[in-house]
């Protein structure tokens, strides 16, 4: 079958969710190569999480705000999709600041992003929680394609469309991006000056990491190896029209799996965080193709990111996450003003969903001041 560009939002009840886990096992060669017409990768707006151990609350829901679905295109004439969320007490006869929020690599707008745009609308903000070209509700074919340099464009096309709002100062939009879409948002801030103040939580540099691995743990042999997959992937493809996907995450751990992968599929994989569309067993949140993926090693969101200033620039990391070199590098490279935050006993993931972690306080301060009238 083909994917319907114009799918509506799909919602996973809890059962499903508990469902999808109870049965991983059998589903597990499900994951290992999939066909990109007959495996589409819908957002869910799931219900409330069934796991929230340690503060963790995904699927936080709000009485103080309201949500509307929104659509709008970029400069490629492709629908981004995405959730204005308001204050339930917003005068809509000013004009207020709003914040771009981006979700993770790989992840769609319903895994963690629209717990922070509501969080952040509790505080009198407008947030617009997007899903990024290519993933979620967002047009884009074939699924979960990687292709940073659009990935970027979607936050400068919900400034377009946050812009000509009449309840939106244009002159007061801010950026929140979480893991890899803090890359990404400091990659559309560069050229974009119309995003006022930029924050991140938890980011990656989705190009460093594919480039070198965590730590530069990834040899000039190796990655050199990877691209000669990836090229021969893509006559695979070419010849067959199918998609080959890299199983990122399994459905079930085992003895032998890294912290790292343990650490996002306690996340992606379980209740805690997972997001899949009605009636089917499996989302396919951080499933990419490796012929697609490769194209992170031409994408450098740090390079010239001291051009951003004067305009702000807000780092925010727990001291214990695996990505935390990515913060760092980009504070060191940055120009004032900037500052990096370190949230204590806090690891990469933790950022995503715990509530009682996240520093809140900081990022409503940040925006507050910098998106003053």
């Amino acid at each position: 079958m083909t994917i319907n560009e114009s799918a509506p939002s799909l919602t996973a009840s809890a059962t499903e969710r508990r469902e999808f886990v109870k049965n991983a096992g059998a589903t597990l060669a499900a994951l290992s190569v999939l066909s990109v017409a007959g495996n589409a990768a819908f957002a869910a707006s799931p219900t409330k999480a069934q796991s929230t151990s340690d503060g963790a609350d995904n699927f936080y829901q709000s009485d103080k705000v309201s949500i509307q679905k929104v659509h709008f295109k970029n400069q490629y004439q492709m629908a981004v999709v995405g959730n204005l969320v308001t204050p339930k007490n917003l005068n809509r006869r000013a004009q207020a600041p709003a914040i771009i929020v981006g979700h993770p690599m790989g992840a769609v707008k319903e895994q963690s992003s629209m717990l922070y745009a509501q969080k952040l609308a509790e505080q009198g903000f407008v947030t617009l929680a997007i899903d990024l070209s290519f993933w979620g509700e967002s047009y884009g074919q074939p699924r979960n394609l990687v292709a940073p340099e659009l990935y970027s464009e979607a936050f400068s096309a919900a400034v377009d469309y946050l812009g000509t709002q009449d309840f939106i100062d244009r002159n007061r939009i801010g950026v929140l991006g979480i893991c890899g879409s803090g890359g990404f948002a400091i990659s559309a801030a560069k050229i974009d000056p119309r995003m006022k103040a930029i924050a991140t939580v938890s980011m990656y540099d989705m190009g460093a990491v594919t480039r070198n691995g965590l730590k530069h743990s990834v040899t000039l042999e190796q990655r050199k190896a990877l691209l000669v997959k990836a090229a021969e992937q893509r006559y695979r493809e070419f010849a067959t029209g199918k998609g080959e996907f890299l199983n990122y995450l399994p459905v079930k751990p085992t003895a032998d799996t890294d912290p790292v992968t343990r650490e996002f599929w306690e996340f992606y994989r379980t209740p805690r965080g997972i997001a899949i569309p009605k009636g089917r067993t499996l989302e396919l949140t951080q499933n990419r193709m490796l012929s697609s993926e490769v194209r992170f090693m031409n994408f450098y969101p740090f390079n010239d990111i001291e051009t951003i200033a004067p305009r702000p620039l807000l780092f925010i990391a727990g001291d214990q996450a695996h990505s935390k070199e990515f913060s760092e590098e980009a504070y060191r490279l940055a120009a004032e003003p900037k500052e990096l935050a370190w949230v204590a006993g806090a690891g990469h993931v933790d950022l995503y969903d715990r509530i009682t972690l996240i520093p809140w306080d900081k990022l409503t301060k940040f925006f507050t001041q910098h998106l003053a009238a």
